[in-house]
């Protein structure tokens, strides 16, 4: 499995930590053998494990602390598989008698350590996505070679924050379309229409236009920190349209003017301070862009959409934001007209 992952374009850094050849003995009693020398199994595996291992005797305090006891041979007495058959086990009878005398060792190779997930044993395999790959194509892509290199009663799982992503699937997107449907129903009360709101969020795609192409160009992958910078430029977009769109409304409605002249009216007023606050912001997540250490990687992801995102939007909102209203508003003033009404009358300027 891994050495199919590591031939693909899409993953990188392919590798696990499980081995399974390393050089190892295998002890095997016979049991025969130690009923016939009064020799019980239980001492033979506790001798193993004392010599080779460690085991717990007693704990005693001194100097006013409590010490633990344990017991474990000397390292240059068990180096070789001689020093096993060596190693005394005493019977019933109480005489000593040499483990190897009842036991068979074998050299044979296998995994150092068994780790188990969910109960079952299993190894772990790590790697990243390719540059220009996200990490849901790089996962689908190791699903698919799982799928395939797997022999019959084995499979896989994710885990950490790759089981954290497969979790939440398809989520952004609601969450996404809730950011939207927030940021309209919020400007629908503000300016008692169902339409104006409208002209905001046309904005709201021109600041995506950014993020695409830095992170494209940069080999940048759209990770969950991307994703946590495209839903922050919904409402840093719709900041700068608002800006726009309601002197362009007050302009309309309070002063009487034409509706292209009170996009112009305000696309004018409302072009120095887009640019003050704008570039304000974007300088205060140059840090994040240019991010060193450890964590570096998430901050530029988050950083980079951000900051091309608030490029995009103050220079592309100026321009289309205005077109945007004079679209949205005609369309709301012929709509009454079309069903037999009185289109609303602008109020005379005082």
């Amino acid at each position: 499995m891994v050495k199919d992952a590591q031939s693909q374009s899409g993953l990188q850094r392919v590798t696990s930590s499980f081995r399974s050849t390393v050089p190892q003995l295998k002890v095997e009693v016979d049991r025969a053998k130690a009923e016939t020398l009064q020799v019980s199994i239980d001492e033979v595996f506790a001798t193993l494990g004392a010599y080779l291992g460690s085991s717990y005797v007693d704990q005693f305090n001194k100097f006013g602390r409590v010490f633990q006891v344990y017991v474990q041979a000397d390292s240059r007495f068990r180096l070789r598989q001689q020093d096993i058959e060596q190693l005394p086990v005493r019977n019933k009878q109480g005489a000593i008698i040499p483990i190897g005398t009842m036991v068979h060792i074998t050299p044979i190779v296998g995994p150092s350590l068994l780790s188990l997930y969910n109960f079952y044993p299993s190894s772990t395999v790590m790697g990243l996505p390719a540059a220009g790959f996200s990490s849901g194509q790089a996962m689908a892509l190791m699903e698919q070679i799982a799928d395939k290199a797997s022999p019959p009663g084995i499979g896989y799982e994710w885990t950490a924050m790759s089981y954290q992503e497969k979790l939440v699937g398809n989520q952004i997107y609601y969450i996404f379309a809730l950011a939207m449907l927030l940021v309209y129903l919020v400007l629908a009360g503000q300016y008692e229409s169902w339409f104006m709101p409208i002209a905001v969020l046309l904005a709201v795609p021109l600041s995506l236009v950014g993020p695409v192409v830095a992170l494209k160009g940069l080999g940048i992958d759209n990770n969950l920190y991307t994703q946590i910078g495209l839903v922050l430029l919904i409402a840093l977009s719709a900041k700068n349209a608002i800006l726009i769109v309601e002197v362009a409304r007050e302009r309309r409605i309070f002063d009487g003017k034409p509706i292209i002249e009170a996009a112009l009216d305000a696309a004018r007023a409302r072009f120095r301070p887009i640019l003050m606050t704008s570039f304000a912001f974007i300088l205060g997540v140059v840090p994040l862009v240019l991010a060193t250490g450890a964590g570096a990687s998430s901050r530029k992801s988050i950083g980079i959409a951000v900051f091309s995102g608030m490029l995009a939007s103050t220079c592309l909102a100026v321009l289309f934001v205005p077109s945007f209203f004079v679209m949205v508003r005609r369309f709301e003033e012929w709509r009454p007209g079309r069903k037999g009404q009185a289109a609303p009358k602008a109020a005379p300027a005082e």
